[in-house]
């Protein structure tokens, strides 16, 4: 096709494809939010697939669980068993010990405030005993005094509640660039602990933490303004005190031209040996570990003296220490894309991890060109080549792209840490083909509709019909598909057709098969042929069907109903219709997996079904005439039914069929199913193919006997008697040490 004529054909195609990508370019440089959503939960994706691999960074965590609280008592706890873990701590050579507590109130188990206590209420104790106790060491006074000995980072929590004063930093504070601009979070005040043991610290910093609008923490702030002050995070002044470092240095987007989207915008945090490449806002990007690692000690084993000595100077000896809760009435719980229930300390934990091991997630600053490209290009590509490729060649190559798009990204997270975002692309690509795929067919619907009313007045409907409609359904193929399968057949049709002439015959096939098929129509069937007076039905296709087994039951039962009605009501079927005395048919039903599509050659088309299950099913229904029965089913099938009337009537090899299968009888519904006669006879049967299979002829003969008052009532006095006589051959002619009780069929 010449470049004019296709642009005039695919032209107003082709431009809704480039508007797509423009609108999805904008909407990525505005960055809405639902592309951020979206990201969100891919990255999500990425951290649950490629976990951290854990790694001993010498970083502990002291856990105040609940089975502290069971052994040690409730908390709060006396802040003298916290001093009390201090200084073990500190005796035990951790380099820094980070509390992600804070103390900001006065212990009310210090002497004093018990003395007062028992004042108040008139206790029993006299003046000298509360004397004592005002004497004693104040709580608060012993930990900020255990605070002091040992290098230790009190936790603030920072607020925007109300206006505080600014709370001085015990770290200074370098910066290479602008000053941290509006990106980095500022707040209003600090909570801290009381100004005793705050004060008495080496270290100070915040233990907040950011989560997004879905509760999920994925980033850890690392600097923080609180009035005109920058606050450094716990984790990041644990490491500078662990250090020994003077100044935590900050390196911003204008001092080496990293970062982009203006100055100000931070880049990396230094601190002592340690560079931590940080978000704009000063956070650093989460890579959480999988399981819990081994980086936790349970304070009770400490406070108890259990981890004491030499086997606690080798578990946090060295170490930055974290001390806090992941008890549940404690309230410390925090979501990550990994664990749902973390507790705060652990992501402080995995941020020092982080920090030491270099293990970080980075956006490049060139991710956000790099995306907007792809976006551009890719989407240009998908809407000029679409119209050229078609709904099915276009969507391989979208789907392609797509896949090459969600790899790469895959890779970088993997093997580079990088975070780039496929999303925006993605979408547009996605759009680009839907929008354009939907326009497309809008117009192939305007051309048939132009077909069929140009040469309706030349050609018959039905051929027109044909031009216009596509050609894909005209295919062959299939699909594989659980289904359910049901054989019916008339009973002596061979004499029923020598009995009658050639349109009689047709008559009353059509009589026999149209209530039928009403039936099997009613309980959702799909009628495949008509097999002379044969019906092959089935269910699941080509459209689901989750109640298959059931209304393939009840099909089965209501055809056999209908013939009973037809064979003592000549009204039912019209008077003038031939119906030879009474007609019996068969039944038989199974359920499996079965190939189902349009089968045939290519000149003649039919859609139909075949497999195994089918196979079966027409061998079942060939049995029913064997076995007396008008409706067998196989075992699959059986499973699948538990609430109605069965009873196994043989174990058989069908011919053409190595395995054997185990056959029921379908005798009724679930009312028949809890009638207790019913249940007898189902008991009775369950008990004669014991004996039977068993080799127990007299045991056999016993239920046969037990049996036969009622299983005319059944349908099942001829099974009886074909097991009687069976049982009498083999009485007089043993079988050998190979027969296993299975029948073999000689016949279809």
């Amino acid at each position: 096709m010449k470049p004019r004529a296709w642009l005039r054909q695919h032209g107003i195609v082709v431009m809704a494809g480039l508007l797509v990508t423009l609108a999805m370019l904008a909407a990525q440089v505005m960055n809405l939010a639902m592309g951020e959503r979206a990201w969100l939960l891919l990255s999500d994706s990425y951290a649950r697939a490629a976990p951290r691999v854990w790694q001993d960074a010498a970083v502990k965590v002291v856990d105040i669980d609940d089975e502290s609280i069971r052994r040690l008592g409730q908390w709060p706890w006396p802040r003298t068993d916290l001093a009390r873990l201090t200084d073990r701590l500190a005796a035990a050579g951790a380099s820094a010990i980070a509390f992600d507590v804070v103390f900001s109130e006065p212990d009310r188990t210090s002497p004093a405030a018990l003395g007062e206590q028992l004042r108040r209420q008139g206790a029993g104790a006299g003046a000298g005993a509360i004397a004592a106790l005002a004497a004693l060491p104040d709580n608060d006074a012993e930990l900020a005094k255990a605070f002091a000995r040992a290098p230790v980072v009190a936790g603030a929590f920072l607020l925007n509640d109300r206006a505080g004063p600014a709370l001085e930093p015990k770290a200074g504070f370098a910066v290479a660039g602008s000053a941290p601009a509006s990106a980095v979070p500022r707040f209003a005040r600090a909570l801290t602990s009381l100004p005793a043991i705050h004060g008495a610290a080496p270290g100070s910093g915040f233990v907040s933490l950011s989560a997004t609008e879905d509760g999920i923490v994925r980033e850890i702030p690392l600097v923080a303004w609180q009035g005109d002050q920058l606050q450094p995070a716990l984790s990041l002044e644990a490491l500078r005190l662990a250090q020994g470092a003077g100044a935590i240095t900050l390196r911003t987007s204008d001092a080496g031209g990293e970062g982009g989207g203006g100055a100000g915008r931070m880049v990396a945090i230094k601190v002592g040996q340690f560079e931590v490449p940080t978000t704009a806002s000063g956070a650093l990007t989460l890579r959480y570990t999988a399981a819990r690692p081994p980086r936790t000690i349970p304070a009770w084993r400490i406070l108890s003296g259990e981890l004491a000595g030499a086997e606690l100077e080798r578990a946090v000896g060295g170490s930055i220490v974290l001390v806090g809760t992941s008890a549940i009435g404690l309230r410390d719980l925090v979501s990550t894309p990994i664990h749902q229930r973390e507790a705060g300390v652990n992501v402080h934990a995995e941020a020092l991890e982080q920090m030491i091991t270099g293990q970080f997630l980075v956006r490049p600053d060139w991710a956000p060109g790099l995306e907007r490209s792809l976006l551009i290009v890719l989407g240009i590509m998908l809407a000029l080549v679409l119209p050229r490729l078609g709904a099915v060649r276009g969507a391989a190559l979208g789907l392609g792209l797509v896949a090459a798009m969600l790899g790469a990204s895959w890779w970088a997270y993997v093997s580079r840490g990088f975070l780039l975002d496929p999303v925006w692309p993605v979408l547009a690509l996605v759009l680009v083909y839907l929008i354009q795929t939907a326009l497309v067919f809008y117009r192939e619907e305007r051309r048939r509709a132009y077909i069929h009313s140009a040469f309706d007045r030349y050609l018959s409907p039905e051929l027109v019909r044909q031009i216009a409609a596509s050609s894909e359904r005209l295919e062959l193929g299939g699909e594989d598909r659980e289904m359910t399968v049901l054989f019916a057949d008339i009973r002596g049709f061979s004499r029923i057709s020598e009995g009658l002439g050639p349109r009689e015959l047709i008559r009353f096939l059509i009589g026999f098969l149209t209530p039928m098929c009403d039936v099997l129509l009613g309980r959702r069937a799909t009628i495949d042929k008509f097999i002379g007076d044969a019906i092959l039905a089935f269910w699941n296709a080509p459209l689901d069907d989750p109640d298959q087994h059931v209304n393939a039951a009840r099909a089965a039962l209501d055809m056999a109903a209908r013939l009973d009605a037809l064979n003592r009501d000549p009204a039912l079927r019209g008077a003038d219709l031939p119906w030879p005395g009474e007609v019996r048919i068969g039944i038989g039903l199974n359920a499996g997996p079965c190939c189902v599509g349009n089968m045939g050659s290519a000149q003649r088309l039919s859609y139909s079904l075949i497999g195994d299950t089918v196979n079966l099913a027409s061998r079942i229904e060939g049995l029913t005439k064997y076995y007396g029965v008008t409706i067998a089913l196989g075992s699959a099938l059986a499973a699948q039914l538990p609430q109605f009337a069965l009873v196994e009537l043989d174990r058989v090899r069908v011919v053409g069929r190595d395995a054997p299968e185990t056959i029921f009888a379908l005798v009724g519904d679930e009312a028949v199913a809890r009638d207790p006669a019913f249940i007898t006879l189902r008991d009775g049967f369950a008990a004669l193919l014991t004996a039977y299979r068993a080799r127990d002829w007299a045991g056999a003969e016993r239920a046969i006997a037990a049996l036969s008052p009622g299983a005319a009532a059944f349908g099942l006095d001829h099974t009886l008697a074909l097991f009687r006589d069976r049982i009498a051959a083999l009485m007089q002619s043993p079988p050998d040490d190979r027969w296993d009780g299975v029948f073999s069929a000689s016949e279809k």
